[in-house]
């Protein structure tokens, strides 16, 4: 697999070695060591992917998460040395598809990317309408009552599992295997997370599609079937 990526990481040393690896497995990677450099390459470069730091100078990897995530879909991991698992959420929350703790093997990053690449470069081509929202696999747009929202890769394909899946009660282990493929491996209640910032940016007055199915999981209603 091949791609650009974007790597945010103030330590230099981990960095470059990110780097290496990237660049061993095929890909083109660029590397810069704080968060507004790492906005204004974002900006400019368009990568495929971005590794992206937790802890970062200048803008740090939370807000500078938010905002990617605000004016693009680009795929991003998010890197933390955190090992509360609230602060795992946070990452998730702030529109990351994916983290790792540190320390962590290169190995592991590169399976990672790929597995979000592949979630992103295999989408079927189509357009999907339920209950007035539309989800649109070619672009990975989204838009509800004619609003566009922005979700991210992982959300997106939350929805696209929950819209060819409707009137379904869903556990969250269906939800990883329907949505990922089980490529989401040490998320555990991380899902939730996702679940819960998806139901955010689709509730419209006062109608939630994405309702919780208490000691079952998740179902997505419409009228329609």
């Amino acid at each position: 697999m091949s791609g650009t990526v974007l790597i945010i990481e103030d330590d230099t040393r981990i960095a470059n070695w990110i780097k290496v690896y990237f660049e061993r497995a095929g890909f083109s990677a660029e590397v810069t060591h704080d968060g507004e450099s790492g906005l204004t390459l974002a900006r400019n470069t368009i990568p495929d992917l971005i590794i992206l730091d937790l802890n970062l100078p200048r803008l740090d990897g939370v807000e500078l998460c938010k905002i990617l995530r605000r004016e693009s879909e680009v795929p991003i991991i998010m890197l933390t040395a955190r090992e509360a698992h609230a602060e795992r959420i946070i990452g998730l929350d702030s529109g990351a598809d994916d983290y790792i703790v540190k320390p962590f093997d290169p190995g592991e990053v590169i399976a990672r990317a790929e597995a979000v690449l592949r979630r992103v470069k295999g989408k079927v081509q189509q357009v999907l309408t339920r209950g007035g929202i539309t989800l649109n696999e070619t672009t990975q747009s989204v838009a509800v009552a004619g609003e566009p929202v922005v979700l991210s890769q992982a959300q997106t394909a939350l929805l696209s599992t929950f819209m060819r899946h409707p009137n379904q009660v869903l556990t969250r282990d269906q939800l990883i295997s329907l949505t990922f493929n089980n490529d989401f491996d040490g998320f555990d209640r991380a899902v939730d997370s996702q679940i819960a910032r998806l139901r955010k940016q689709l509730s419209r007055h006062g109608i939630q599609p994405i309702q919780t199915i208490y000691g079952a999981g998740y179902k997505f209603i419409t009228e329609e079937e």
